[in-house]
This record gives structure tokens, C-alpha cells and sequence, in this order.
């Protein structure tokens, strides 16, 4: 039995992060990337990860950061992972202390392959919806059959997932996890946690 982990993204608020937590969320994801609806301040995201529960992962989304300002941050903020949804190279991504994976923003002519050498350090690949000029939290969903079947890397399942789709959606692509942010909202960064929880448990349906 392959256990599918999940984890919501985009989480601003305390009482939003422990909900997540309480639904079954594998990890949480912080937005570090000030033109994000979902943008965290440096306080509001030591608060939140103050009040995780152990075994909870914790995963800083970055931008293209310059590299001291990242350095400074997470000297401040014990993260788990980072997470770079922009154009970093792989000695951007390296060298922070810190596991990484590497977001792709899939299109008709991707060749993950190819991403996969280029980022062959990365702990995984996330997957998310290519929009031009925006680098993730799209909500919109891409075509799954342009995923390669049996890639050498973890795949990160993002881009318009719902309670609705995330069923099909690891049936068809067989991630090793899924990430999910507008998909469980109230409105952006206001999470709802019935969504949430349907969210999961929809996850949790797959096993």
C-alpha cells in the first residue's frame, strides 16, 4: 500500500495551520514571496510554526530570494524544507542547511527529464500549472498525461487540486504527494477547514 502524503499550502494564520494539522496534513506550507495573496511576515510565520505539533514537516515557499535574505530568514525561522517556485539554478537552491525540491510549472513542451538532471539534487519535484508571469497559486489544473510514467524523483502533485479532483488525480499520476492551497479557502490565504478535511480524507481514500 503506497501512502500518498498531503500538504497545505499558502497557511497565514495560526488557527488555519493547527486546523491543517487536525484534518491530517503531512506539512504545511509558508509563502515567502511578498506579491503572493498568501505572503507570510517573518512574525506571523514564527508564530505559526511556534504552535506546530512535532512530526508536523514545515516548507518555506521562495521566489528568486537573493540568497543573504533567504540566509537571514531561515537563521530566524527553523523550516524544514524550502520549496523555489521561481527560476533558481541548483546552486541557488543548494547550500542552506536545508533538504529542497525544485517547482516545475508544466506546459506542453516540459521535459521533466531533463528538469529532473538539471535539479538531481532536489529531495523531490513539485508539479504545478504553468500561467505566464505567475509562478504558482494559479487554481488551475494541467494536463496529467504530459507526466512521464516512473520518473527517477518524487513527484509533488500541485495545480488546482480539490476534494473533488485529488482522487483522480493520484490515480492518474501516482505522486508521492499531493499539495493543495486555494482548493481548501475561504478566500486567499483563509482556510477553510471543512475543505481541508474533505480534502484529506479524499487523499486518505487512495490508499
Amino acid at each position: 500500500m503506497t501512502i500518498v502524503r498531503s500538504k497545505i499550502c499558502g497557511i497565514t494564520r495560526v488557527e488555519d495551520a493547527l486546523a491543517a494539522v487536525h484534518a491530517g496534513a503531512d506539512a504545511i506550507g509558508l509563502v515567502f514571496y511578498p506579491k503572493s495573496p498568501r505572503a507570510v511576515s517573518l512574525v506571523q510565520a514564527q508564530a505559526i510554526v511556534r504552535a506546530l505539533p512535532p512530526f508536523v514537516t514545515t516548507v518555506g515557499l521562495f521566489v528568486n530570494k537573493p540568497r543573504a535574505e533567504l540566509n537571514a530568514l531561515l537563521a530566524q525561522i527553523p523550516l524544514d524544507v524550502l520549496q523555489f517556485h521561481g527560476d533558481e539554478t541548483p546552486e541557488d537552491c543548494s547550500g542552506h542547511g536545508r533538504p529542497w525540491f525544485k517547482a516545475v510549472r508544466v506546459q506542453a513542451e516540459t521535459d521533466l527529464l531533463a528538469q529532473m538532471q538539471v535539479y538531481q539534487e532536489a529531495q523531490a519535484i513539485l508539479l504545478d500549472t504553468f500561467v505566464a508571469g505567475q509562478p504558482g497559486g494559479t487554481g488551475q489544473i494541467f494536463d496529467w498525461s504530459l507526466i512521464p510514467k516512473h520518473l527517477p524523483k518524487p513527484i509533488i502533485l500541485a495545480g488546482g487540486l480539490t476534494a473533488d479532483n485529488v482522487r483522480q488525480a493520484i490515480a492518474e499520476v501516482q505522486p508521492y504527494a499531493v499539495d493543495v492551497s486555494g482548493g481548501v479557502e475561504h478566500s486567499k490565504g483563509i482556510k477553510d477547514p471543512e475543505k481541508m478535511r474533505a480534502f484529506i480524507a479524499q487523499v486518505r481514500q487512495t490508499m
